[in-house]
């Protein structure tokens, strides 16, 4: 058996069966794993007075912490179900560490099967990251692994288990860290906010389904109605076009998660919609919402109606701030924004699934005893053909006057590749790992000024072409200025500007200024249909890991060649996200890639070690996955 087979053996190990139940809880850690949390707050090895229901976890406090993993009972829906907690919580309880502090983490394990804590986010030694197979072997059932690290960093961070379909279940929690100098951001008052998804099946269910029948959770399918009302505005010769392409490509212009609230239930702070989380707030207060995107499969578009937010931090790192109505927060992103509710009355924080299939929602109110109004739903954003990175812009969802018979279609699933001459496409890398590079002295000079992103036409490899890979992206656009499918035309339509990351500047100038000396071009790639996911064409249990020198400064562009929107995470290194603007470059942990669409980012290799790689959409991480290794 091959390394590569093991690692991946690992990180989807099989979970404990519901009916298995933890043994040794502390007292009254059921209300917690219920989503109806007492507001603790508490230091490391004390417990203070609860105050409020609804109002989220418990909050750690200190340089050391006891965290015990195991097995609660829950019941989000009416259907008793049995989750994977710390500390009997759900979310975990908030960690809240102090820049500058060595802290230590005593995880115990009480599963039946391996498990593990990676700190999403932080800059730690690759030993302490929590990928077993990578940073370490796991933490076996019965045993106490300790997390020992500096804290270099402040902000807002989160914690998940990278253990099998364990984070699903229940296994994330909030990070906190307060700046060991004067916060930039001035507030009077805070609210950690985590969003998540909850299914009472078992992902390992939900996950065959998938790969059975990767549109088992859509039931947006197109039917008669939407043929004759497409009929009647693009008249019958545009539409047999349209619908023949989509036929031929067996693909769905509706399909835009793959996990839908047929089976999830939406959480804010472990509360459901129908109960609604609560954040207190005084009139005229300075509130900070730090937004936590823990899900599993879920990306949210968040609004406050009523409330202008201004967005000061992206995944833990402050920004220049800018004023928003509504932002699209990917798995595993966080964005910290104040809001200063001028009347005293009650708003809702109203987070909906990019598919428009469920919500989560809680509210801010001077009063527990107020409510407010919970907003419909926008309508569901249907595919286009600009999303398959053959449109020139994002904004063409038309796909008026688009000649199906004439355009790339070579590159749809379902073609001959090697009828169309595909493999003799010029500047095509025909690696046997499918990595492209720019690795000369004369090739550097073609690189582009850091900051702004790639010169370089985009290129495919061999190992893309396949009845793994359906679809390929040949006019990829940046997608720094685009707020994401469903979220393009709110400006218009609703008065609502959208946050994209072309707004995102570092609050301070850019310390790292060194050009890059190479490029790496990455294709996010898969067969839709078949639930086949990869980069550049290779599942990771196939693939050799991306080396990086010690010290060198890279470029990883990342082509989007499939229709779902990937959230791309690099673990133990920053990613610098070219925006357009060298001087204040943003860094962000986690990445979202719209679909048919590229963006770059600068990479120091500061750190020795094995780190991972990968699509946070957990069903899509066994594939889209990568191993990368500083030395």
């Amino acid at each position: 058996m091959s390394k590569q087979t093991t690692d991946i053996q690992l990180l989807t190990s099989p979970l404990m069966t519901r009916r298995h139940f933890v043994s040794g809880m502390a007292a009254g850690s059921a209300l917690l794993g219920l989503g109806l949390g007492l507001g603790l707050e508490v230091n490391a090895g004390s417990v203070n007075a609860s105050v409020l229901p609804r109002t989220g976890p418990s909050t750690l406090r200190g340089k050391q912490f006891d965290l015990t993993i195991g097995y609660q009972d829950v019941n989000f829906t009416g259907t008793p179900r049995v989750a994977t907690t710390v500390n009997g919580s759900l979310p975990a309880p908030v960690l809240r560490w102090r820049e500058g502090d060595r802290v230590t983490l005593r995880v115990k394990n009480n599963l039946s099967v391996d498990t593990s804590i990676h700190w999403h986010g932080m800059i730690l030694p690759t030993e302490m990251d929590g990928v077993p197979g990578l940073s370490f072997g796991g933490i076996k059932p019965g045993e106490i692994f300790e997390y020992q690290f500096d804290v270099k960093q402040s902000g807002t961070y989160w914690y998940h288990s990278h253990s099998g379909f364990q984070e699903p279940t229940g296994l994330y929690g909030a990070i906190i860290i307060d700046p060991k100098l004067p916060d930039p951001v001035s507030y009077d008052r805070e609210h950690v906010v985590v969003l998540s998804d909850w299914s009472d099946e078992s992902p390992h269910d939900i996950y065959a389904k998938l790969k059975k029948l990767s549109h088992y959770y859509n039931f947006r399918e197109r039917t008669a109605i939407d043929l004759w009302r497409d009929i009647k505005e693009k008249g019958l010769a545009q539409t047999w076009n349209e619908r023949a392409m989509w036929n031929q490509m067996r693909m769905s212009e509706t399909d835009i998660a793959d996990v839908t609230g047929y089976t999830y239930i939406h959480l804010m702070n472990g509360v459901t919609p129908a109960e609604g989380w609560v954040g207190l707030f005084k009139r005229g207060e300075k509130v900070r919402l730090r937004f936590i995107n823990a899900s599993s499969m879920t990306i949210f578009d968040l609004r406050i109606p009523g409330l202008t937010m201004t967005v000061v931090a992206a995944d833990g790192q402050n920004v220049q701030p800018v004023s928003v109505d509504e932002f699209r927060i990917g798995v595993a992103e966080t964005y910290d924004v104040i809001v200063e509710p001028s009347a005293a009355r009650a708003y809702t924080v109203f987070a909906q699934s990019i598919d428009r299939s469920g919500y989560a929602r809680g509210t801010l109110t001077p009063d527990v005893g107020l409510t407010a109004a919970v907003p419909a739903m926008d309508e569901a954003p249907v595919l286009g053909h600009g999303d398959m990175g053959m449109a020139m812009n994002h904004g063409d969802h038309s796909m008026h006057g688009m000649d199906h018979s004439q355009h790339a279609m070579a590159d749809m699933r379902g073609m001959d590749h090697s009828q169309h001459g595909m493999f003799a496409m010029k500047g095509m890398d025909h690696s046997q790992h499918g990595i492209v590079e720019t690795p000369t002295q004369s090739e550097t000079q073609k690189l582009g000024k850091a900051g702004l992103g790639s010169t370089r036409e985009i290129t495919h490899v061999a190992s893309e072409l396949g009845p793994h890979v359906d679809m390929r992206a040949e006019a990829p656009q940046s997608g720094l200025n685009d707020p994401g499918l469903g979220l393009r035309n709110h400006q218009q339509l609703h008065g609502r500007r959208v946050l994209t990351y072309a707004d995102l500047k570092n609050l301070t100038p850019t310390l790292e200024k060194r050009e890059p000396s190479r490029e790496i071009e990455l294709h996010l790639t898969g067969n839709m249909s078949r639930y086949m996911w990869s980069m550049n064409g290779i599942k990771f249990a196939d693939a050799e890991p991306l080396q990086l020198k010690y010290g060198e400064r890279v470029r990883i562009t990342l082509v989007n060649d499939t229709m779902m929107t990937h959230p791309m995470h690099l673990h133990g290194l920053w990613s610098e996200l070219e925006t357009g603007d060298p001087d204040y470059i943003p860094r962000k942990h986690t990445v979202l890639v719209q679909p048919g669409a590229k963006i770059s980012y600068l990479v120091s290799a500061d750190a020795i070690g094995r780190w991972a790689y990968h699509c946070h959409l957990v069903y899509h991480m066994p594939g889209m996955f990568r191993e990368v290794r500083v030395s």
